[in-house]
């Protein structure tokens, strides 16, 4: 009988501490989730929880050439697009005074210096300045935004959208 326990305990002991270590898995699309909004003045942090799959969020100042080129949409990995309430319309993107849609735009650097492709999980904060509203529109204090994160290989993340801030 302690024969046969002697090879059990290994074994279960094996078992249990593989179990312990089981990597996580996600989808190979970034998946963003709101965390929180902070307002400082006139800009603001905006924070997101965010897994990806195989790892491959951020871009190195040197990778210009396409499809990151400066040209191209995928020259920036993360957009924030700007929206406003406003009075028997509802939701509107907010525009500049030349009619131009407002999107923040922002090239995220990696998350990891690996070259291998492992999952990933974190907290990404952007600080949106030199200010986090529409300076340009003054009866809505309403705003919210919707945002997307890209990966490496062009995947796009879930459309977030926040909830209503009063600014």
């Amino acid at each position: 009988m302690i024969q046969r326990f002697k090879y059990i305990l290994p074994v279960f002991l094996f078992l249990v501490l593989t179990a312990c270590f089981k990597k996580e898995e996600y989808p190979v699309e970034p998946v963003i989730v709101f965390d929180r909004f902070t307002i400082t003045g006139d800009s603001a942090r905006l924070s997101l929880e965010f897994t990806d799959g195989d790892g491959n969020i951020g871009l190195r100042d040197d990778q210009v050439a396409p499809p990151y080129d400066p040209a191209s949409f995928y020259h920036y990995n993360l957009y924030i697009e700007y929206w406003e309430k406003q009075d028997g319309a509802g939701w509107q993107p907010g525009r500049t005074p030349q009619g131009d849609t407002i999107v923040f735009k922002y090239r995220i650097k990696p998350f990891t210096t690996s070259e291998k492709d492992e999952p990933v999980k974190g907290i990404l904060e952007v600080l949106v300045e030199p200010v986090y509203y529409n300076p340009f529109s003054t009866d809505n204090d309403t705003i919210k935004y919707k945002i997307t994160l890209i990966d490496r290989d062009l995947h796009l993340s879930n459309k977030l959208e926040t909830q209503e801030i009063i600014r």
